[in-house]
């Protein structure tokens, strides 16, 4: 009798043991995925980056500031956002497969020496191919943009090639340091299987200098600085925007970028409110054969900091730009608005305004001076 009254008390002894057990190997199993996170949060600044920061003009009180003074702001009064956002009635994610295609030899339409393609991989990452010259903007492979493997904006889509299927390039810019727009990975193969140096603005080199990036393939700007490499012209130019990797906000400048060739010239956004500050970049800088412009990710409760569609058009024309062809949407859930709600407002303010557009799929090479024809690919599958 004694050894089975034992026996439920053994029983549960055992069955705490093993549960001790397996709450330690789920906390061994997350601080395995974790390890990376301190490292993907980035470096600060200090020494020579945090004096060189304080001699800019956007730079005040310990932080980078817009010209008008603009602040994100990330809430809106009498407005719940975490409760649209897990039970809003926007459908944030396509039906079906975004369709993808693999760029192939870029053709070649009159001049070499005139060529401008632009190749779209999805949300902001895109490769432009001028004066046989190759940029690479905002590249951003991973499956989520997020310092976490498990948590945080997932793709929609595969990234249409692999990192190490990209042909040698001349130059990687970097327009900020969020998530969506630097990640660690990428960095990390870029450096391995690349040679090219990587173009950001001011404080963001803290971060590459963190993650093992060399200092001769680091390249800081401020607005209006500008950097020569392959016979480009890389200028960092303003935007309306904000920075941070952590708790820590606006310790990093963010930029939109000018890349002229000695005859072609691209302008890309970043990320951006609409501000005056397009005027004056097309004014100095153009025109423009092509513009990558942002229009996804935008909501009323931060029109600062990203531009509605029509917004983008406005901008487009501010810079004196040719073709306009849109970034920053399609590839990563950011904000409330139905997944190809972007494209949709854009094309209409385009044709209501007479700007052509071309609206690649993600690979798709769109050339500048023969761009598709706007098909509305993507209302087959949102």
């Amino acid at each position: 009798m004694r050894g089975s009254a034992e026996r439920p008390d053994q029983e549960r002894a055992l069955g705490r043991r093993l549960g001790g057990l397996a709450g330690v190997a789920a906390l061994a199993g997350l601080a395995w995925v974790a390890r990376d996170i301190p490292l993907a949060l980035g470096g600060r600044l200090v020494g020579r980056r945090a004096e060189r920061a304080a001699r800019s003009p956007q730079f005040r009180d310990g932080t980078f500031h817009n010209v008008a003074g603009v602040r994100s702001t990330l809430a809106e009064p009498g407005r719940n956002l975490v409760w649209e956002l897990l039970f809003g009635k926007q459908k944030r994610r396509p039906g079906s497969a975004v369709p993808l295609l693999r760029p192939t030899a870029a053709p070649t339409i009159g001049d070499p020496a005139r060529e401008l393609n632009i190749v779209w991989y999805g949300h902001a990452s895109a490769l432009i191919e001028i004066e046989g010259r190759r940029v690479l903007l905002d590249p951003v492979w991973s499956e989520r943009c997020s310092p976490s493997a498990l948590v945080g904006p997932r793709r929609l889509h595969e990234p249409p090639v692999r990192l190490d299927e990209l042909p040698p390039l001349d130059a990687i810019l970097i327009s900020h340091d969020h998530y969506d727009h630097l990640d660690l990975p990428t960095v990390r193969a870029l450096l391995d299987g690349q040679s090219a140096p990587f173009v950001v603005p001011l404080g963001v080199g803290a971060h590459l200098d963190r993650w093992g990036v060399p200092e001769e393939r680091i390249v800081e700007l401020d607005w209006s600085e500008s950097h020569r490499v392959a016979g480009l012209e890389l200028i960092a130019t303003a935007a309306q925007h904000f920075s941070g990797r952590g708790l820590r906000r606006d310790g990093t400048l963010w930029s939109s970028w000018v890349i002229a060739g000695a005859h072609r010239k691209v302008f890309y956004t970043g990320d951006s409110g609409y501000f005056p500050g397009y005027t004056a970049i097309g004014a100095e800088h153009g025109p423009f054969d092509v513009t990558l412009m942002q229009i996804g990710a935008y909501d009323r409760a931060w029109p600062s900091i990203h531009m509605y569609p029509e917004e983008a058009v406005t901008a487009h024309l501010d810079l004196r730009g040719g073709l306009l062809v849109p970034v920053h949407w399609a590839t990563f859930n950011l904000a409330l608005h139905d997944w190809s709600e972007p494209v949709d407002r854009l094309w209409a303010e385009a044709k209501a305004r007479d700007v052509r557009i071309a609206v690649p799929r993600p690979g798709e090479r769109v050339v500048v001076d023969d761009p598709p024809a706007v098909d509305g690919w993507w209302q087959s599958v949102a």
